[in-house]
């Protein structure tokens, strides 16, 4: 039987709730990590790896991490070096989209195949424990008077705490084009920025932010959600008299030139993946929300939100 014929009985079987684990044992995936070590990317990629194998889909998951350029750099390296390759995934999401629209890097999101969409994730603003600003209102009136004093720290140019502090300095009447934006290729880059004081404010999900929250090493001040998120004590920008809502979402692709079958496959896997324990327990873990979506489903979803995207970053000046 050929490959192809037979990863499409695989991806039906799947579907049908008939698959049994070991027709997947032989599965070695491939995991590209378009960031550095440390931040979500890597922590959905690494969930996913264990979630993959507690699932008995794979029998292993190599990772490979290149930071850089909002994701482009790794994204480039995925589809020149995994072209064909039915067993090689990479993580994405938001951010890659807002780093193509800013950098406009060779390689683009549609020339890989998309697979799933898995979470969903709001922001969190915080500041370093010894910062003489305390509260985002306080952030504001130093914004105000003057705008490039304030560092924003946070991912690539593009991503969306970048895109928040754009439209926060709006909402409080501050030219976007005026914020005073630091990106970091990986969150922990970031979080040493912001211990170390080198930023005045940072930005990112919350999951990568918790430790240094729950230690009093860092201040939270506001959540990008327009309601607070359950069972963390933190207000939002709305309440706080800011008009700002926006959030993240982290999914996977897969590599370019496989056929139908090989990608009905890989939704088959990853899907059988988040139903399984590990995947579970990394969503209650991290505060992800999950926010499964596959196939052309997810292709749609996509084109949509880099529209979105686009049009918010031409109004906050960015493009």
């Amino acid at each position: 039987m050929r490959r192809d014929t037979f990863l499409k009985s695989l991806a039906a079987l799947a579907a049908a709730g008939a698959l049994p684990n070991a027709a997947w044992a032989s599965a070695n995936i491939k995991m590209m990590i378009p960031a550095n070590p440390g931040g979500g990317w890597d922590g959905t990629g690494r969930a996913l790896g264990d979630a993959l194998r507690d699932a008995g889909v794979a029998s292993s998951v190599t990772f490979e991490n290149k930071g850089g350029a909002a994701g482009a750099i790794g994204l480039a390296q995925f589809y020149n070096a995994s072209k064909g390759d039915p067993n090689a995934l990479m993580v994405m999401g938001a951010v890659m989209l807002g780093g193509i629209i800013t950098g406009k890097p060779p390689v683009s999101i549609t020339q890989v195949t998309p697979i799933a969409r898995l979470t969903t994730e709001y922001n969190v603003f915080v500041l370093p424990a010894e910062s003489p600003l305390k509260t985002m209102k306080d952030v504001v009136e130093q914004l105000k008077k003057d705008p490039g004093s304030v560092k924003w720290g946070g991912g690539s140019r593009g991503a969306t705490e970048h895109i928040a502090a754009a439209q926060i300095a709006q909402a409080v009447g501050v030219p976007a084009a005026k914020i005073n934006y630091v990106p970091f290729r990986g969150g922990g880059e970031a979080v040493a920025a912001i211990l170390g004081g080198n930023v005045t404010v940072g930005g990112s999900g919350y999951s990568e932010f918790q430790p240094y929250i729950e230690s009093g090493k860092m201040r939270a001040i506001a959540v990008t959600s327009g309601k607070r998120l359950d069972g963390i004590n933190v207000p939002t920008l709305k309440e706080q008299g800011i008009d700002v809502e926006i959030g993240n979402w982290r999914g996977v692709y897969g590599a370019a030139g496989i056929t139908p079958a090989q990608r009905d496959a890989l939704v088959a896997m990853v899907t059988k993946a988040t139903q399984s324990k590990s995947w579970q327990e990394a969503l209650k873990k991290n505060g992800w929300t999950p926010a499964l979506l596959t196939g052309k489903a997810f292709e749609e979803f996509v084109d949509r939100d880099f529209s979105s995207l686009r049009a918010t970053m031409v109004r906050a000046g960015m493009v």
